[in-house]
């Protein structure tokens, strides 16, 4: 049964990883930060096995046991004045069963002014998109192998074009209790339009993940590296700003090398007390990191902080993440157990 996920997982990625970049594909909000503890940890964090029932709208195959009745609401003012959040819910009907998960992400761009093409106010429009979805994990046999998978509806709604989406995410993940160590591999947004804006057929962002963490033995720290979007390659391209000329006037662009394009994929992050009532998370996303970063100037693109405290049965978590000088972005969180 694993020979044949691990096969089924490799001609998926196979068949769709074809490099997709920023503007060439719809339905972009899928990708962002999913939760505070996500975002205080570099923005993508895919191992978390716990009570923490956002993780797995990025992969299905954390669901677990410890999730059950367990409900999350997330929030964020982000960029440009743009707003975004989503609500999780788990709920394990028995233990043979597993556990069923909801998940709903939404975005809102807010209002803009219209005009036609010689200037004329059509006055104000706005934007809107959300994706549901349903997810379920299983064991395979009694490995320490789970399989999981959620299915997810997406809407959009920008000025008066419309569109509708699917499309699954499909996870794997080992889990070794004795060493406290899990590693998983992803492959997410796997999909397509079902009605387009304006008859253009979009791709949606498909992308294919690889993560592990671990928490230090004697030590309250947990560890979390991030391999994001694997299946593009190469995923950085040369930045314009950073060209420089000789006394000549002749012109290098800038090189990227083999380590470089490795950097830009990689994702790091670490739990200060990851299983007590107060949580210290860090933080850095190189791609981040090199794509914002400014030249001869310090401005920390990339790194991000935050943390968690747990009252009863309340969890309250809040990060701070740099972007830019002049931007950045603050993320709210709060999970309640209803048990």
């Amino acid at each position: 049964m694993l020979r044949k996920i691990i096969t089924a997982f490799c001609l998926i990625i196979a068949t769709c990883a074809l490099a997709q970049v920023g503007g060439e594909t719809t339905y972009r909000f899928l990708n962002l930060i999913a939760s505070p503890r996500q975002a205080a940890l570099g923005g993508k964090v895919l191992t978390s096995v716990d009570y923490d029932v956002t993780q797995a709208i990025f992969n299905p195959a954390t669901i677990n046991l410890e999730m059950d009745n367990q409900f999350a609401l997330n929030y964020s003012s982000y960029l440009g004045g743009i707003s975004y959040g989503n609500a999780a819910y788990a709920y394990t009907v028995d233990r043979r069963a597993q556990t069923f998960h909801a998940g709903i992400t939404y975005v809102n761009y807010g209002e803009f002014d219209g005009y036609d093409e010689v200037g004329n106010s059509t006055g104000s429009f706005s934007g809107s998109e959300t994706a549901l979805s349903l997810g379920y994990a299983t064991q395979l046999g009694y490995s320490k192998f789970y399989f999981g998978t959620n299915f997810k509806l997406i809407t959009s709604q920008l000025e008066q074009y419309n569109s509708l989406g699917v499309a699954v995410d499909l996870g794997l993940i080992y889990i070794n209790k004795d060493l406290d160590f899990n590693a998983t591999l992803v492959v997410r947004n796997l999909g397509a339009q079902i009605t387009t804006y304006a008859d253009l057929n979009e791709r949606i962002p498909f992308e294919v993940a690889f993560g592990m963490s671990q928490t230090l033995e004697n030590v309250p720290i947990r560890w979390h590296v991030t391999l994001e979007n694997l299946q593009q390659w190469p995923i950085a391209q040369p930045n314009p700003a950073r060209t420089t000329s000789d006394l000549s006037g002749n012109q290098t662009s800038e090189e990227i090398g083999f380590i470089g394009q490795i950097i830009r994929h990689t994702i790091v992050g670490a739990e200060l007390f990851p299983e007590g009532g107060f949580n210290i998370r860090l933080g850095y996303n190189f791609r981040r990191g090199e794509e914002l970063r400014i030249i001869d100037q310090r401005n920390f693109s990339g790194l991000s902080a935050g943390i968690a405290i747990k009252m009863n049965k309340t969890r309250f978590s809040y990060t701070h993440a740099k972007y830019t000088s002049s931007a950045n972005a603050n993320f709210f969180g709060l999970q309640i157990d209803l048990r």
